[in-house]
């Protein structure tokens, strides 16, 4: 078919379906270039078909999505446009603290081919997206609240297409020096992290039921164990690849008195290899909690001026450091390039500001844009109020 015979964008033959097993190795085969990283391309298509079996992908949570012509069968029709959605529990909380369960789909490897692109394909196929999750999997105790991705490619394209840019988006880097393991900080192993994920929740749950009479909805994807064995899975694949079967066994680490413990679970990215001419890979803090943080779980808007003010625990600041100073160490010893984590707790900010670590704010202006469609279940179909979202960190990304 020659580019004059392809469908138009508004074509009514156009439609939304899922590929089947050989189509999704032309997805691959396709995106590679882009999302490979260091992986060779049969590698790489090894690795798509691994993470799809995996918690928070598999048993449906992930589903894949193609925008290709009704007249065209299967294994022999053009794929216009594809990506990934991603069933994240979550939680929304009104003005008066009352929390309930929800559903906030994550959009992924959105992905028009050269061939197929200044169509208009990439915006139908979005489109499209946009009314299909709106009850896509939705539950009766848990409906769709919204969709999210992260643009790597900045504001303005996926915002004219209903992806509002977040209020924030940044993130703080530390670079490397010559770190052993601090003392105080206890590593952090895979069996551990379905306990810490369980209290981190408890503690959201507490954040999300005070009243906050500022902001009508607020919402929050749920750092949850299967969010984190994603991250590991990824990690852990890519790891046994570069460094001949090797995987890390340390997660995270945890210091501190109970409390006032400080945690971090964080995840390797490669990519590039280690020995590439300029690496640039990270060991990213997925999440990190602090017991007893009255800035946290919250939006940065509706910190109040007292807990902003309020004097740092020496104890709590030195938990931090050895935390972060644990990734660090970590982040060498595993040939990374430098550590990052997304938006802090206020209380965690100033900690920084105070831990003499050295660090760099990084404000994203293009790539890993988290950008948000909030949706409306009544007949409308419009919604006055935009949710705020909270916890904008790295162990929602996918």
């Amino acid at each position: 078919m020659t580019s004059s015979q392809l469908p138009e964008s508004s074509s009514t033959t156009l439609h939304l379906c899922h590929p089947t097993p050989d189509e999704c190795v032309t997805i691959w085969t396709d995106i590679s270039a882009l999302w490979k990283d260091s992986l060779t391309l049969p590698v790489f298509i090894l690795e798509s078909i691994f993470l799809s079996t995996v918690p928070l992908a598999k048993d449906s949570g992930m589903t894949q999505w193609i925008l290709v012509d009704k007249d065209q069968p299967p294994n022999n029709r053009h794929i216009l446009a594809s990506c990934e959605s991603f069933r994240k529990r979550s939680l929304q909380s009104d003005q008066d603290g009352n929390v309930k369960e929800a559903i906030i789909h994550g959009i992924a490897s959105v992905f028009c081919a050269p061939q197929f692109r200044r169509r208009g394909y990439a915006g139908r196929h979005m489109a499209e997206m946009a009314e299909v999750l709106r009850s896509w999997q939705a539950e009766s105790e848990a409906p769709v609240l919204g969709s999210i991705l992260y643009s790597d490619i900045g504001k303005e394209y996926y915002a004219k297409l209903g992806w509002k840019p977040n209020q924030t988006n940044f993130h703080f880097e530390f670079s490397l020096g010559d770190e052993e393991w601090p003392a105080s900080a206890h590593p952090v192993a895979t069996g551990e992290i379905a306990e810490l994920c369980r209290r981190d929740e408890i503690m959201i749950r507490e954040g999300l039921s005070a009243p906050e009479p500022s902001v009508k909805t607020r919402a929050v994807i749920l750092p949850n164990v299967d969010h984190m064995l994603w991250h590991i899975a990824k990690e852990e694949f890519a790891t046994k690849f570069i460094f001949g079967g090797k995987i890390p066994d340390i997660k995270g680490a945890i210091a501190g008195k109970p409390g006032k413990l400080v945690w971090a679970i964080w995840t390797r990215r490669y990519y590039d290899h280690p020995d590439a001419e300029s690496p640039n890979n990270v060991l990213y803090i997925l999440r990190l909690v602090i017991e007893g943080d009255k800035t946290a779980n919250k939006p940065f808007s509706c910190v109040g001026s007292g807990d902003a003010a309020a004097a740092t625990d020496p104890d709590v600041l030195e938990s931090f450091k050895s935390v972060i100073e644990a990734a660090q160490h970590q982040a060498k010893a595993w040939r990374l390039d430098q550590v990052r984590i997304w938006e802090p707790s206020v209380l965690a900010q100033r900690l920084i500001d105070e831990s003499s670590l050295k660090y760099t704010k990084v404000e994203r202006d293009t790539e890993c844009i988290a950008s948000c469609f909030w949706f409306n279940n009544d007949e409308s179909g419009c919604r006055t109020d935009k949710p705020v979202l909270i916890n904008n960190e790295h162990y929602a990304w996918c």
